[in-house]
């Protein structure tokens, strides 16, 4: 569905005699996306799946010293996100520096923030589960890679700060840490998000047309005006794939506003589709978290799950302009080749482990490693069969 609908969304009309021409990849038709780059994105996407599938994900947990695999994963991503601030290495599109070049390749490394911080979080608090109740040697360090994390990140994409860091902060209490220390959290995550709005007149803006986009309806307001105007003309039947006649007129159509262009082409049964396969997803996840026999499984699962689920709803309550205009892309569905990747390969890390409690459950393992049972910072063996 993300191709197609990247592929719809991304035409427009200016081709010899007015035809319709793609203003990505060519010329449009029900072949030319066969041809295109997000199909070898989407490609690339189910092969990074199958791959994360096949993981020992428990092996990131036992792995220790500097050759860790979650090691070298954390360093090289907070490494990547620095590099964007700086002016010669950050690749600029569309005003913002979020991206890092490679030649013909383009790189988001927040995304791969994102996703590590998942793995990183549940790590630390599996470890040190027993002294998670603690404050500084439990809940600090936790806190300050959040800080550091969410701090390279807000300067050019507030969305996605407060995504990690809102599922940082979920893995954190699941891990075991106290909710009182969630109250300096709170003050210091507050006092940023609205640091970063105050140093930006832009997105003091955005908050202004957030209650009123008729104040400048050329202007701030164009977004979520002509948001809103596609569902109406999708109505309930939608008026069929490829018809979108918003799309013209939507900035950041086969982005962060893609779901109102499916929503008018497909109607109510494609929204009702995407959210409910969203839902599916978020379903089964649960399932595989509960299932899970050791702790550093189960804060993963959560992590996946939750950062999937929270980014949808935060993009879908966007479009919908129930709250205000903020930059962050629909999962698996806007066009994006590092977002498509690593989405994927986090759902094959889920994968996985549903595999490891498959074969636990089958009675195959021969040992697993329990993160709750700790003494000294080592893991204890339990034997399962």
């Amino acid at each position: 569905m993300g191709v197609i609908m990247v592929h719809s969304a991304g035409s427009s009309v200016g081709g010899p005699g007015g035809s319709v021409v793609d203003s990505t990849f060519g010329p449009a038709g029900p072949w030319s996306m066969f041809a295109s780059r997000h199909t070898v994105y989407a490609g690339i996407a189910i092969v990074a799946m199958l791959l994360a599938s096949r993981l020992n994900v428990r092996q990131l947990f036992t792995a220790r010293g500097m050759t860790s695999p979650l090691l070298i994963l954390l360093l090289g991503a907070i490494a990547l996100q620095g590099m964007t601030l700086v002016p010669s290495f950050g690749h600029e599109v569309n005003g913002a520096h979020r991206w890092l070049k490679f030649g013909p390749v383009t790189f988001q490394p927040s995304e791969l923030v994102k996703w590590v911080m998942v793995l990183a979080m549940a790590w630390w608090c599996a470890r040190r589960s027993g002294v998670m109740n603690r404050f500084t040697p439990g809940a600090l360090p936790g806190i300050l890679l959040i800080g550091l994390a969410c701090g390279m990140i807000v300067k050019e994409d507030l969305g996605t700060a407060v995504l990690v860091g809102a599922v940082a902060v979920v893995l954190l209490i699941a891990g075991g840490m106290r909710l009182w220390v969630m109250v300096p959290v709170l003050v210091l995550g507050v006092t940023g998000i609205v640091g970063a709005i105050m140093a930006a007149p832009y997105r003091i803006k955005r908050l202004m047309i957030y209650r009123d986009p008729w104040i400048d309806p050329q202007g701030a307001g164009y977004h979520p005006i002509q948001s809103q105007l596609a569902f109406a003309e999708g109505g309930v039947s939608g008026s069929g794939l490829g018809q979108s006649i918003q799309k013209y007129y939507i900035p950041e159509d086969t982005t962060d506003f893609i779901f109102p262009v499916l929503t008018e082409e497909l109607g109510l049964a494609g929204a009702a589709l995407v959210i409910g396969l969203f839902l599916t997803i978020l379903w089964t996840g649960i399932g595989i978290v509960r299932d899970s026999k050791d702790t550093f499984s189960r804060l993963v699962g959560l992590g996946v799950i939750t950062t999937l689920g929270v980014q949808a709803a935060i993009n879908l309550a966007v479009v919908t302009v129930v709250v205000p205009t903020k930059g962050i892309a629909l999962p698996l569905i806007s066009a994006g080749g590092t977002g498509w990747i690593m989405t994927a390969a986090a759902i094959g890390i889920l994968a996985a482990i549903d595999n490891a409690n498959a074969l636990e459950e089958s009675g195959l393992a021969s040992d697993t490693t329990d993160s709750t049972d700790l003494e000294g910072g080592k893991p204890k063996l339990r034997l399962t069969a």
